[in-house]
């Protein structure tokens, strides 16, 4: 089936764009968690322990509370740790008593300091522990960042920042009730090729903006949503979009500098196959911009692997291709003729570098490049691209990312 929101169901709740938006930022289709729980797993395949206990640190070091020990913490964000220079590993969280054993005991977290989904709020009285990183399925995100700001700690936030906006705003205010930050973990406003493109783009490089093309995808092997949280609409929303195309549209954003002034859209759910039995296969849409400007988007989960970033302007072209890895990334710059590579740096610093900056803006106040109302902001557009999709209409926006009418 094409779109995700039958015609049926639309005239059931009224029509239109306001059903669409009313649907898609409630539990009835793409929106919050629906009472999803946390729940131990076993210790995700072809993860390397570290071998030696953690290098003494600085006495300002932010002490984070690792919430879930899943395949994306274990082997990419907790291994990074000890390249940062300003935070450090102070407490784990997961639902498996022995996952969580091992976990700690590789990483030199006291037995104290370990804790389970059940009995997490006893962290409050943690002092060695300041911030939360919340590394949960998406669908959990609202309710364990509002308990870490219970608990009277600071949060880093997996993206997306959650599955609708009005979880966003929920977020938000619990912050801004705890006086404590929030930080979504957009990795890429972190690492050299990025942020060296966001140069190249500020300097007009390409002259004038005139089209952006992103694509992320990858064939998903045989699953189903009991096996997989990525295919459970309750812990995923729409599947790729949040997953992997968010990289796509947060790069049409901070390339063009603009935000769209409309949306067009189009999903994909095949029939009889169980890994999109709740979510889509395919994404796609096209953003336009105030300047003129258009960005073609496009995530799947049944295709050739590619992960590219294509901005053209009236005078060359940026082209990324790997655009937003954890590392070996690529990027060219074509103009006049001639074509430029660019080696800004280690990709892998990202992560190192991110913690660092959430650490900053809490022992120092600075400011958060990645804040809270990024996360939102792309949150509701993500509600127009499945509101578009879902009446066959293009979604007019305000300058904020909510829709019009």
């Amino acid at each position: 089936m094409g779109h995700g929101i039958s015609r049926r169901r639309l005239i059931e709740v009224g029509g239109g764009a306001a059903a669409a938006s009313l649907m898609l930022s409630g539990r009835a289709v793409f929106g919050q968690s629906g009472g999803a729980r946390a729940t131990g797993q076993p210790m995700p395949d072809g993860v390397e322990l570290p071998e030696t206990q953690p290098q003494p640190r600085r006495a300002d070091s932010v002490g984070f509370a690792i919430v879930g020990l899943g395949g994306y913490a274990l082997n990419q964000m907790m291994p990074r740790f000890e390249r940062a220079e300003r935070a450090h590993i102070a407490a784990l969280v997961s639902g498996n008593p022995e996952k969580l054993q091992r976990v700690g005991d590789a990483y030199g977290v006291p037995p104290e300091s370990r804790y389970s989904y059940d009995d997490f709020d006893r962290i409050a009285s943690n002092k060695d522990v300041d911030a939360a990183y919340i590394v949960l399925p998406s669908g959990l995100h609202a309710d364990w960042t509002e308990r870490a700001f219970a608990a009277g700690k600071h949060v880093l936030c997996e993206k997306p920042m959650a599955l609708s906006s009005a979880e966003c705003e929920r977020m938000i205010a619990a912050s801004q009730r705890a006086d404590r930050r929030l930080m979504i973990a957009y990795r890429c406003h972190f690492e050299p090729y990025n942020l060296k493109a966001m140069e190249l783009m500020r300097e007009e490089a390409v002259g004038k903006l005139r089209l952006i093309r992103t694509q992320q995808s990858y064939r998903m092997g045989p699953t189903s949503p009991s096996q997989n949280w990525r295919v459970d609409r309750t812990l995923a929303g729409g599947g790729p979009l949040e997953d992997y195309g968010i990289y796509g549209l947060q790069a049409a954003l901070y390339l063009s500098g603009e935000m769209p002034e409309s949306i067009t859209a189009a999903t994909y759910q095949p029939a009889a196959d169980p890994r999109f039995a709740e979510i889509f296969a395919h994404v796609s849409s096209q953003l336009r911009f105030p300047s003129g400007a258009v960005a073609q988007l496009a995530t799947s989960y049944d295709a050739a692997p590619i992960n590219e970033v294509d901005a053209r302007g009236s005078a060359g072209a940026l082209l990324m291709q790997p655009a937003t890895n954890y590392s070996g990334l690529d990027m060219v710059l074509e103009s006049g003729g001639e074509s430029r590579a660019f080696t800004p740096g280690d990709s892998t610093v990202q992560f190192a570098r991110q913690l660092d900056h959430l650490a900053d803006a809490i022992r120092d106040g600075s400011e958060i490049i990645t804040p809270g109302e990024m996360g939102l902001r792309d949150l509701r557009l993500m509600e127009a691209i499945y509101a578009s999709a879902g009446t066959g209409r293009t979604m007019l926006l305000n300058p904020d990312g909510t829709m019009k009418g």
